[in-house]
């Protein structure tokens, strides 16, 4: 990768939009793309749980150009208000869902709850979206599923030379 992953969070909270609490899941997530992959953070933003607002936020950020990755974190479970992934499906052009399977599945090893997950994963123009659970630990784990492929996905995006190298190999994946 030559240049570090352009990174934003979007929150999906009333509550934390609301400023009943403080929104924990966007600052954890930062920190963890920061260390692991020396990912900048361009933005990060909370707002309500509104599949509209949600929408607008992720076609102003992919629409951009200056973003690789948006990673919104809430609003995926199954309450009423949880739209994340209705407005996340709203804007995508491509699906990405290799993503959300692998977190999804790693959760399982974790809870039960994670059959609850409705996260959705994709591309709009070149960025890629990834929808987390609202919670610090949760969000924290799931990104943590997906961090060993986000660089190579970023290269493909930016259609950089050296993406179409090969395969990457896991640590500790066994290759039939």
């Amino acid at each position: 990768m030559s240049e570090p992953i352009r990174l934003v969070i979007l929150t999906a909270s009333d509550r934390a939009a609301a400023g009943l609490y403080e929104d924990e899941s966007g600052p954890a997530l930062a920190k963890l793309l920061k260390q692991t992959l020396g990912a900048t953070l361009v933005a990060r933003q909370v707002v309500p749980d509104d599949r509209a607002t949600l929408a607008e936020q992720l076609c102003t950020w992919a629409d951009g150009g200056e973003v690789d990755l948006i990673l919104v974190t809430g609003g995926t479970g199954f309450a009423p208000r949880d739209v994340t992934p209705e407005a996340t499906r709203d804007v995508i052009e491509r699906e990405a869902p290799g993503l959300a399977e692998a977190m999804r599945a790693a959760s399982l090893r974790i809870t039960a709850h994670a059959m609850l997950s409705r996260t959705v994963c994709g591309i709009r123009k070149q960025t890629l979206i990834v929808d987390l659970p609202g919670s610090p630990k949760a969000a924290v784990e799931n990104a943590q599923v997906i961090l060993p492929v986000l660089p190579h996905a970023i290269d493909l995006l930016r259609n950089a030379p050296e993406s179409e190298a090969g395969h990457r190999k896991l640590p500790g994946a066994q290759m039939a």
